[in-house]
């Protein structure tokens, strides 16, 4: 039961995080009336820092629901294998499906949204763009979980701002997604979801840039690494 329910935490909260950035943009650019002009850019990254703290707490309360292939995927390299085949072979499929889920339901209810993030370079500098950003992310993600005490709160901070700035850098070439699922929701929608340009840019280069960032931390630190280790033997 618990494993199921991880998996419908993972469909849910992948369907919510599409539906997040659909909303806030129709209710800054919108529903408030702002433009592109820096007022309505400040308010637009406010609310998705505001919205990255809500999607934080709901990892808590269900211990461990996530968005993102490869946040799950960084967790899994460093445990058993059997965790890493319930991770490849169920929790990112249930994130793909859940993204896909909640694009279609944008779709059907605001026909006029525009359908996701794009490729707006070639596939050389955009897969370089998304491999540097999700190794930057994947590192700072790894430090704040390991080797960084503090409180919730101020890890979730650092997290969120981190992944704002990267996005914001990487928004004018690749969108700066960081995350195969959600792209691969829009992705599925436009029918371009099993292109050479998709699949190598959104899911081989992020992933990539996941397991080189999981081996160099753990390279660096490896007597961090040896203690959990045996401390989890000795319990």
């Amino acid at each position: 039961m618990a494993v199921l329910g991880l998996l419908l935490s993972d469909f849910l909260v992948s369907c919510m995080w599409v539906w997040s950035g659909v909303l806030i943009k129709m209710f800054v650019f919108k529903v408030l009336g702002f433009g592109h002009e820096p007022a309505g850019e400040v308010i637009r990254c406010s609310l998705s820092i505001l919205n990255m703290f809500f999607f934080s707490f709901l990892a808590k309360i269900t211990k461990g629901g996530s968005y993102n292939p490869l946040t799950v995927l960084s967790s899994a390299i460093s445990g058993d294998f059997g965790l890493f085949l319930f991770t490849v072979g169920a929790r990112i499929p249930a994130q793909v499906v859940g993204s896909i889920t909640g694009v279609n339901l944008i779709i059907e209810t605001f026909p006029e949204i525009g359908l996701g993030p794009r490729l707006k370079v070639d596939i050389h500098r955009g897969a370089l763009t998304e491999g540097i950003l999700t190794f930057a992310i994947v590192t700072i993600s790894l430090v704040l979980a390991r080797k960084i005490p503090g409180s919730f709160f101020m890890k979730t901070w650092i997290s969120s701002v981190s992944k704002l700035t990267l996005h914001i850098l990487g928004s004018d070439l690749t969108g700066g997604c960081m995350n195969p699922a959600s792209v691969m929701g829009w992705a599925f929608a436009r029918g371009d979801h099993i292109t050479k340009e998709h699949i190598l840019v959104y899911w081989l280069a992020p992933i990539e840039a996941t397991l080189l960032a999981v081996w160099i931390f753990r390279l660096i630190f490896p007597q961090k690494e040896e203690k959990v280790k045996k401390k989890t033997k000795s319990e």
